[in-house]
């Protein structure tokens, strides 16, 4: 009998286990229903479509407005998403034409027309905010309207307009309730894309909820998702430390981003290459002492990108030699070809042919943050080190920052970059275009052709020479100053699912595809 009941009770105890396993397998009736909070330390310059071009607020406009286009994770081309279709009309890659969607709204319940289209273009392009995307398209002429179909006529030939409609440039807002030629006050949002802006606390939270209204290429529209801003990364380190936040995305220190283990059950790690980069930016303006090409080849000549990598970023970043980063059309080393290492005799020399007098006093500003402190206090030895600079170096606060560099106020700076769509073409016109973005005061015939030379194939692979030529001439004139390129990460616990698929590297922050397991 003994034994019988010891079967008896294995069969039982078999069945229990099971039981449980079946038990945890199933839903439980009582999912979360609770909003995802993503943490993050960039900062949101405006609301308003208009008035930014900068990585976080860009971040949430890819959530909260709609474009004509848009792009699926890891794509080079774009698909429809507020438009039924769009497309070159003949070949000359000047006029591009979209038919807008017949079924869109915004979140207000306005109904979407083809005239808020062009009213959105028309308004960024006559407010041209200095920290505002209108750089983004310098050849746009008219966008003309005939009930859905949408016109644009350009100026020059530009194959990559349909990636730069599929940006946050190309947000639609409702004319009704945007200014004509100045920002919105305030902080409601009115777009039509998966989510909705439920409250905002400037330099603090965005509660996003999806929007039972859009319509477009996604198929889903996530779950609440609560957007928390941080100061510095080690503010957003002691947030996630604490349990505050579920995902992280830019930035953690680069201390405990080395230290992640990828193969950790308990967090959800994503560590992919990115083209992500950052420069120092020289104000070559008349009055700078970076208005001498001389001066600027100096600091070339003195920097060493090894210290920057190993001892500030730990191993997170890589060195880059060239404007364009690796894994775009045109990557070379015009850099590392001229200024394979540090030569203090040749930075001497450049500044005595300069006719400078040495030390050479330098403003040096950043955005206030940790790491960019740790990364700008090894820039200053370096090019302390030999007497040939003295370097008085400027912290501040992201919003204020863009706007000294875009009225001229700092000597050098420096700016990360992400790429606003999958082209070498992102890197170059708004960065050392006349005109461009940065607010550096370069400006060069010769480049400008070299940009426009690039636009003109829609067979991107044929652009590669010209690409090439342009960072040979970014080495000569040294405008700026590539430091390195930087991989990213997104952290979550391990009861998030889709972090991965939130970043690809680009601007695009895809908060739909979060979820909870």
């Amino acid at each position: 009998m003994r034994s019988v009941r010891v079967r008896i009770l294995a069969i039982l105890a078999v069945l229990v286990i099971a039981g449980v396993v079946a038990w945890q397998l199933l839903p439980s009736g009582e999912a979360k229903t609770d909003a995802i909070t993503v943490g993050t330390s960039d900062e949101v310059t405006a609301l308003d479509p208009a008035g930014a071009y900068d990585a976080g607020s860009w971040a949430i406009y890819s959530n909260l407005y709609q474009s004509l286009l848009t792009f699926r994770s890891g794509a080079i081309l774009p698909e429809p998403d507020a438009a039924e279709s769009c497309g070159f009309v003949g070949q000359k890659l000047q006029t591009y034409q979209c038919r807008l969607r017949d079924d869109l709204t915004f979140s207000n319940g306005r109904k979407i027309t083809a005239d808020d289209v062009k009213y959105s273009f028309d308004r960024m392009l006559r407010i041209k905010a200095d920290v505002g995307p209108a750089a983004l398209f310098p050849n746009l002429d008219s966008v003309v309207t005939e009930d859905r179909l949408i016109t644009f006529n350009l100026s020059a030939k530009d194959a990559t307009f349909p990636q730069k409609l599929a940006t946050g440039a190309g947000a639609i807002v409702d004319s009704t309730e945007y200014p004509e030629d100045a920002l919105r006050p305030g902080n409601q949002v009115d777009g039509s894309g998966p989510y909705v802006l439920k409250s905002y606390q400037p330099g603090v939270s965005a509660e996003l909820v999806p929007n039972p209204k859009y319509r477009g290429a996604l198929k889903k529209t996530g779950v609440a998702v609560d957007v928390r801003y941080y100061k510095g990364s080690e503010e957003l380190l002691a947030a996630w430390n604490s349990g505050e936040v579920d995902v992280t995305h830019r930035q953690l220190p680069p201390e405990r981003l080395a230290e992640l283990n990828l193969g950790d059950p308990d967090l959800r790690v994503t560590e992919a290459d990115s083209a992500e980069i950052r420069n120092i930016i020289f104000n070559v303006r008349e009055g700078s002492p970076f208005a001498s090409r001389k001066v600027r080849q100096a600091v070339a000549a003195l920097i060493d990108r090894g210290p920057l990598v190993g001892d500030v970023y730990k191993g997170t970043v890589e060195p880059l030699y060239s404007l364009i980063p690796q894994g775009y059309i045109g990557h070379s080393t015009p850099f590392f070809d001229s200024y394979p290492s540090p030569d203090p005799e040749r930075a001497a020399r450049l500044l005595q042919e300069a006719g400078v007098r040495t030390p050479v006093p330098v403003e040096f500003a950043y955005r206030d943050d940790d790491a960019y402190t740790k990364e700008t206090a090894e820039l200053r030895r370096q090019l302390e080190k030999d007497g040939l600079f003295k370097v008085s170096v400027k912290a501040v606060e992201w919003t204020e920052y863009q706007k000294g560099y875009a009225a001229g106020e700092y000597d050098a700076y420096t700016v990360g970059w992400l790429p606003d769509f999958p082209d070498s073409d992102t890197f170059s016109q708004p960065l050392v275009g006349t005109g461009n973005v940065l607010h550096s005061g370069y400006s060069s015939k010769a480049m400008d052709r070299l940009i426009a030379a690039t636009q003109e194939f829609s067979d991107r692979s044929r652009t590669s020479s010209d690409f090439k030529d342009l960072q040979k001439l970014v080495g000569e004139d040294v405008p700026l100053l590539p430091l390195w390129q930087k991989k990213d990460y997104v952290i979550a616990t391990s009861d998030v699912s889709g972090s991965q698929y939130l970043s690809d590297g680009t601007g695009l922050w895809r908060l739909w595809e979060l979820g909870w397991i």
